[in-house]
């Protein structure tokens, strides 16, 4: 880091100071200026993308968690968020520096870098469950988290475009998502935004060059409309903090225009208008106030005050038609409704205060609920679960005592009685939704008033409402009973559900509990005894083709394990009676390849890499089939040839001189996805007057098409002109051969 950038540096720690400063100056200042030099001489030697030193970032992450006003630590945790990762510093040192509380939220923001995951599908589920897991002990891990997302996405323009497009689906799927659960709509908005400029660019333009053409116009009737609602506010004597215009934001519009296919004139609620007060009271004033002056659409009212939604958000919002016939929403809320419609969570953040108190985190009870529920379940599971119940519609209830209950779209009386307790659910006979008795799969609408009958003398759930019940919370707490109440009835029905898939997979129980090695299979799947395996597939916390799969994979290893001596000594047999020398004068080619030491035997060409002549070659004998010519550059070769059991049976060919016409091959053809680009390849092949005899293509979702053919050729060099031809179309990438 030069002496220019340094300086940089430490004027942008000494701004995000002045910004703590403001809204909270018993932060311990000292602390926070020992986790940035810290952070600063961990990353002295890195830079981003972008050239810039590595600190820059964790000081803007940490002026977002500023800006949302959050306590010391959140600061403290913003700067030191990738040291764990990036550098060789530790947890232990983290916690001596500035505190065990913010090593624990440095961790929950860190990636799970040591762990070795099968694809990176699995690396980006466990990644988020992890985040979400320690989410639910402390809430400023996410909101941490948010930022380190938000500030990334406003720096995405140096990333690859594979990155960037990557990081934008998963910043649409997940981060912008838990913005909006959190009520943080302010960061939502610009979160979509800017992954939409990168998921497609095309339709990003085309929404901003429309607004920009008609700016002025927009500007104008905002501005007119600003001043109408101000001058009878202050007419009647409305105290009022602001009133202010706004477009809809980008992604918006675009979901409206593309998902309904409206164009940007016909999209109802462009223009959104707030009206900030004093009190409640003014709010419903106001909203008179605004029917008065503008005329009501009729069915477009809701009021977030008297119900607010689950993530605290509150607001009069009603639409209007002004004097140009032009529709608008009205926004009408308090200052705090404010505070909180925009940061959401984090407005509700209490700061430690000459360490004193920390963050209520009473109010998001339903965060802690929903993950607690996940604790035991896969990585997949989690993230499906978490969907359902996160990121899905919802539908809200009443209890017969008028409090507010938010269940997944769908939810039945059985999600109803599992989210108030679960002796409740368990001791449920039936249920009555406005008054009324209604079945169990009854689907509950918004606004129904449910109420729950029980008896002390129920018989518990039944297996029937596993697949009725829709949140997990509920699926989770009737598992719980039936593992309790019902082994040996979990027992019976997991031999009977183990027994028929075991057959189904070609093995019988009895040939499995003579084997030897079973109960080493069952303490690998944390099982001591086979009952225990029975009993959670009876009660669902196992799934009985899981179970036969990863039992039938343990025999078939050892199986495996048992013929390898034998194995062996047969190959090396077969390959000392096939190593003959040559006979002088006795070797014919067969399909245009000589091989040597043998002849008049039997020869094809692999599928794996398809050799034509002109291609450097080798030779495999098979078991039956003769011989097998390779590529000498196919892997198959190089994976097998390193094997001491199969060495012995590579050998020795070459192409003869009476090589044949046509010989199979294909090419795999990688370009940019684009219409007429399969005509473009079929005129090219058809003027090269090449024999087609497979052809498939095949869009990816990053943009780009793999192209697959399969053809007839007389030899390399004809291939290689094919291939040179091909690789001039416009939009082609690269043209491979396939191998292994």
């Amino acid at each position: 880091m030069t002496d220019e950038e340094l300086r940089f540096v430490n004027e942008k720690y000494d701004a995000l100071e002045a910004s703590v400063h403001a809204y909270n100056n018993n932060a311990d200042f000292e602390k926070m200026r020992r986790s940035f030099e810290y952070a600063r001489d961990k990353h002295m030697h890195q830079r981003r993308k972008d050239g810039f030193p590595y600190i820059t970032h964790p000081l803007a992450v940490a002026q977002i968690v500023a800006d949302m006003r959050l306590d010391s630590e959140s600061i403290m945790a913003a700067l030191l968020h990738d040291c764990i990762e990036d550098t060789n510093a530790t947890h232990e040192e983290i916690a001596k520096l500035a505190s065990p509380a913010v090593a624990e939220l440095v961790e929950g923001v860190t990636k799970l870098t040591r762990v070795q995951y099968i694809s990176k599908e699995e690396e980006q589920m466990e990644n988020l469950r992890k985040m979400l897991m320690a989410m639910s002990k402390d809430i400023r891990v996410i909101l941490v988290k948010i930022a380190d997302r938000l500030h990334n996405m406003r720096t995405m323009d140096y990333q690859t475009e594979e990155k960037q497009k990557q990081k934008s689906l998963e910043t649409m799927e997940i981060y912008a998502p838990i913005a909006h659960r959190l009520g943080m709509q302010k960061v939502k908005w610009e979160l979509e935004d800017r992954s939409l400029r990168y998921l497609d660019p095309v339709g990003y333009k085309d929404i901003d060059d429309k607004l920009e053409a008609n700016r002025a116009e927009r500007e104008g009737f905002m501005k007119h409309i600003q001043s109408q609602i101000e001058e009878r506010l202050q007419e009647i004597g409305v105290e009022y903090s602001a009133v202010y215009g706004r477009i809809k934001h980008t992604y918006s519009i675009y979901r409206k225009m593309y998902t309904q296919g409206r164009t940007l004139e016909e999209i109802y609620d462009l223009f959104a208008f707030r009206v900030i007060v004093k009190s409640i009271p003014d709010c419903y004033n106001v909203l008179g106030v605004m029917h008065d002056l503008y005329k009501p659409v009729l069915g477009r009212f809701k009021d977030y005050i008297g119900t607010p939604k689950p993530n605290m958000y509150q607001s009069l919002h009603t639409t209007v038609i002004g004097d140009e016939g032009i529709p608008f929403e009205v926004q009408i809320r308090t200052e705090e409704m404010h505070q909180i419609a925009e940061y959401g969570i984090a407005a509700h953040w209490k700061y430690k205060q000459n360490g004193q108190g920390g963050g209520s985190e009473k109010t998001y009870e339903w965060v802690r609920k929903l993950l607690e529920n996940q604790e035991s379940s896969d990585a997949e599971e989690f993230i499906h679960n978490l969907k359902v119940d996160m990121f899905g519609d919802e539908v809200f209830v009443f209890t017969p005592s008028g409090d507010v209950v938010n269940l997944p779209a769908g939810a039945t009386p059985i999600d109803f009685a599992y989210s108030i307790h679960s002796a409740v659910g368990n001791a449920m006979i039936s249920c009555k939704v406005n008054g009324r008795i209604v079945t169990f799969d009854y689907t509950l609408k918004n606004g129904d008033i449910v109420e729950v009958v029980t008896t002390k003398g129920a018989h518990g759930p039944s297996r029937d409402w596993m697949k009725i019940a829709k949140s997990s919370e509920a699926r989770n707490k009737i598992r719980q009973w039936f593992k309790k109440e019902r082994r040996e009835e979990n027992i019976a029905r997991g031999k009977v559900s183990f027994d028929s898939e075991l057959k189904r997979a070609g093995l019988t129980l009895s040939e499995l509990t003579a084997w030897e090695n079973l109960p080493a299979a069952l303490k690998k799947m944390s099982y001591s005894t086979i009952d225990d395996m029975y009993a959670a597939i009876g009660y669902g916390g196992l799934s009985t083709l899981k179970a036969v799969n990863r039992i039938k994979d343990e025999m078939m290893r050892e199986k495996r394990s048992q013929q390898a001596v034998q194995k062996s000594a047969e190959l090396d047999e077969q390959a000392k009676t096939a190593a003959v020398q040559p006979v002088p004068g006795k070797q014919h080619s067969e399909n245009g390849v000589i091989v040597a030491g043998l002849d008049n035997c039997l020869v094809k060409f692999a599928k794996c890499c398809a050799p034509v002549p002109g291609d450097p070659i080798v030779g495999f004998i098979t078991r039956g089939y003769g011989v097998s010519v390779h590529r000498a550059d196919c892997p198959n070769v190089h994976c097998d040839s390193k094997n001491p059991e199969e060495a012995a049976r590579w050998v020795k060919v070459t192409w003869g001189k009476d090589t044949h016409e046509n010989y199979q091959t294909t090419l795999d053809i990688i370009s940019k996805d684009r219409d007429g680009l399969v005509l473009d390849i079929s005129s090219m092949l058809s003027s090269a007057k090449v024999r087609v005899l497979t052809f498939s293509s095949r869009g990816m979702p990053d943009g780009f098409a793999i192209t697959s053919v399969g053809m007839e050729v007389n030899g390399a060099e004809q291939l290689s002109t094919l291939m040179k031809k091909l690789k001039g179309i416009s939009g082609v990438m690269d043209v491979k051969r396939p191998t292994g």
